[in-house]
């Protein structure tokens, strides 16, 4: 029984080798070593001392669930658990970043904070949305740098159908330079405009005033361009207003250039940029930013740690703006490793990242491992009927390109609404109404009951004649007990938790069919699963 985890070169070659590598970012293994020596050194400056190193179970569930958005299979935990090397952790996170759920879950969270949503507010329409998301996630998938990534977002002119990233433009639900701004600051910079002065933010929205927006003959189609002839007029005033940088900085315009392009230019060369999103990476895997909220980037809300930020920003820019860099240092560090469990000295620990911070699984998240684990699947509809809103039985949550689309498990737990690109739109508090849903509802009780492999059963195949049969027989007690744990909890059990499991299949006075199905469902209803840790 396995003990359960707690929660040659030539000198040419390498003269070259060692040139590019000084003028690249530092290696992973030593950038994840400076994480946690920034870290480490608050901690000590505050007296909190660290948590012990997670086991390899809880860091193969926990970096599936945060990378991928999956659980591991039984099959994938067994092989993980058994590999007896040093850098198996390493070599795992590798191998997830070449997964389609890496895309797929990571477009889901970019996707939110576009407010790619088919209805009201964003009004992008199905069209449109299918075609927002699969460039998104594509540009995920090949991992385009995220300077790319915003001034295509930023400079893209043309069919809202055809050109996908236009859809920025489209999403916004006033088409009006300042409420372009606003969105533009929230989502690149990290920052909200309602603090900043009438002047700062007239002066970045006139950057956007010249984008014009033009229906087509083709159903919700629109074109979104750059109309030279078009500005920005104070509505008080009733003057032109002058473009200027959020930093107070005046642009040098040439007559006809696409202001967009040159408030890209000085975005992609702002601090704001870079700290904005390796901020929102760090939140994203370790459950709190380094400024908190992850979008709420302001003089009177400074970062707890701004060497670690700053670094990890300078990191970014080094690699060439690729983000899978920052999450290989960050998933490779220490700090990210660390068990949940606290101790005494660092049980108030809220922000210093002394443990890692267990928090409730994404609604799409939690039902997807619902489904894998039941071998079920969820209806999805749109309260407001479109084409293109039929969901295939397999789709999983996470896949969902269309913010209108949902489902009663997703509004209780907490999906966001993709309204406003907020981080809190997205609701992982627990609730009355959740835990009883998870233990009470048909629903669940439906889904445990669909997969008899679950329960402890296998298809056993045998001659009869020329035709192979194959008949569901059951285990025994202790691989079926083993077989739930390494679906459910991602781990073997504990010798004590085997001999409950054992004692009640024997003493309940139950089927076994039904002993098991209390099992199961105990076991879902576990912290252990329906929380990251």
């Amino acid at each position: 029984m396995k003990k359960a985890g707690s929660f040659g070169l030539s000198i040419a070659v390498f003269v070259i080798v060692l040139a590019t590598a000084r003028n690249a970012c530092a290696s992973p293994n030593r950038a994840s070593a400076t994480i946690d020596r920034l870290v480490f050194g608050k901690l000590k400056e505050q007296g909190i001392p660290p948590s012990a190193p997670c086991t390899d179970e809880v860091f193969l569930r926990r970096v599936y669930l945060d990378m991928t958005g999956t659980l591991p299979t039984p099959q994938q935990t067994r092989k993980f658990l058994s590999i007896n090397s040093a850098n198996k952790r390493t070599k795992l996170i590798e191998e997830l970043f070449e997964r389609g759920e890496f895309a797929d879950y990571w477009a889901m969270k970019w996707c939110d904070l576009l407010r790619v949503k088919a209805e009201f507010p964003s009004n992008l329409w199905p069209n449109a949305v299918q075609a927002y998301h699969r460039w998104v996630r594509t540009a995920l998938y090949n991992n385009m740098p995220y300077d790319e990534f915003a001034r295509t977002l930023l400079t893209s002119s043309g069919s809202n159908f055809r050109v996908a990233p236009v859809n920025f433009y489209r999403a916004v639900p006033r088409h009006e330079g300042d409420a372009i701004a606003q969105v533009v600051a929230l989502t690149f910079m990290g920052m909200r405009t309602d603090g900043w002065d009438r002047e700062r933010l007239m002066g970045m929205a006139t950057f956007f005033g010249n984008v014009g927006y033009k229906k087509t003959a083709e159903w919700k189609e629109e074109i979104v361009f750059f109309c030279p002839t078009q500005h920005l007029v104070d509505p008080e005033t009733k003057q032109p207003v002058a473009a200027r940088f959020p930093d107070g900085t005046e642009p040098r315009l040439q007559p006809g250039q696409d202001p967009r392009v040159a408030f890209a230019d000085w975005l992609i060369g702002n601090d704001a940029f870079s700290r904005s999103i390796v901020n929102r990476i760090w939140y994203w895997l370790l459950g709190r930013g380094i400024v908190h909220e992850p979008d709420d980037f302001r003089a009177d809300n400074p970062p707890l740690n701004p060497e670690l930020l700053d670094y990890l920003a300078g990191e970014l820019v080094d690699s060439g703006y690729d983000l899978r860099h920052i999450f290989r240092i960050i998933l490779n560090s220490k700090t990210y490793q660390l068990s949940s469990i606290f101790s005494e000295g660092n049980r108030r620990d809220k922000s210093c990242f002394s443990h890692y911070y267990v928090r409730r699984m994404d609604a799409e998240v939690l039902i997807d491992a619902l489904n894998q684990i039941t071998r079920t699947t969820e209806p999805y509809s749109s309260a407001i009927p479109e084409p293109f809103t039929w969901i295939p039985k397999n789709q999983r949550a996470v896949q969902l390109a269309d913010g209108s689309i949902t489902s009663p498990f997703l509004d209780l737990f907490g999906r966001p609404p993709r309204d406003s690109g907020f981080e809190s739109e997205r609701n992982n508090t627990p609730s009355a109404a959740q835990r009883l849903h998870m233990l009470n509802s048909t629903h669940i009780q439906k889904k445990i009951m669909n997969n008899p492999q679950l329960l402890g059963m296998y298809h056993k195949k045998s001659d009869k004649g020329k035709k192979k049969k194959a008949t569901l027989v059951w285990r025994t007690p202790e691989k079926a007990v083993e077989n739930m744990y390494l679906t459910i909890l991602s781990r073997y059990p504990s010798e004590d938790e085997m001999e409950v499991a054992l004692a009640y299949d024997r003493d309940s006075g139950l089927k076994r069919r039904d002993a098991s199905i209390d099992v199961v469902w105990a076991l879902l209803n576990t912290k252990e699963f329906i929380y990251k840790h």
